[in-house]
């Protein structure tokens, strides 16, 4: 008996596929409870007008997905998150932090999308996105201490600090010698 299955059904076949099952199995168990109809000559016929009009349909999302996917390939995210002094990150970076952070920069990816290995340490990785079941992406991120870009910053600060009151005391003795020379 032929049957066209109306939903995917492990170890027999996918949506509007076409497959040969015992009479009983398809009577009893597949047309019952909706999973499949009798592949009949007008059943066939409506399932490839519905494969072609959702041909159509699929290309157009496929297209979406490609050009979503340069999108994300092109972009580095960076994610700042508390680390203890021997590199441990305090929890692990998740996909939800990924998806926040590809939220900020104007790229909208569901964050059950994105699948990432455990990341427990500063450093560089690399996450792969699921677009499409055809269409991967790589989004490459960086995994940095929160408070490591401040450091830099302050002893950039402290020279320049530093210096200035050098020229203050500078200026104040140049001035004691000008009205000395005068008088």
């Amino acid at each position: 008996m032929e049957i066209i299955l109306k939903e995917d059904i492990i170890g027999l076949g996918f949506k509007n596929e076409i497959v040969t099952v015992k009479a009983g199995y398809g009577r009893n168990y597949l047309i019952p409870f909706g999973k499949g109809v009798i592949a009949s000559e007008s059943a066939k016929k409506m399932l490839a007008e519905e494969l072609k009009q959702k041909a159509n349909k699929l290309a157009k999302i496929k297209a979406e997905a490609e050009a979503l996917a340069e999108k994300i390939n092109a972009v580095s995210v960076v994610i700042a998150t508390k680390v203890s002094a021997t590199g441990q990150i305090y929890g692990s970076v998740n996909n939800l932090q990924l998806a926040e952070e590809l939220q900020k920069k104007g790229i909208e990816v569901n964050r059950k999308t994105i699948i990432v290995k455990d990341v427990k340490e500063v450093g560089s990785y690399v996450a792969q996105v699921k677009l499409h079941k055809d269409v991967t992406a790589s989004l490459a991120f960086e995994v940095v201490a929160e408070n490591a870009p401040v450091k830099p910053a302050a002893p950039v600060a402290e020279p320049v600090e530093a210096a200035a009151p050098v020229a203050e005391e500078v200026a104040p003795s140049t001035e004691a010698e000008a009205p000395a020379a005068e008088e």
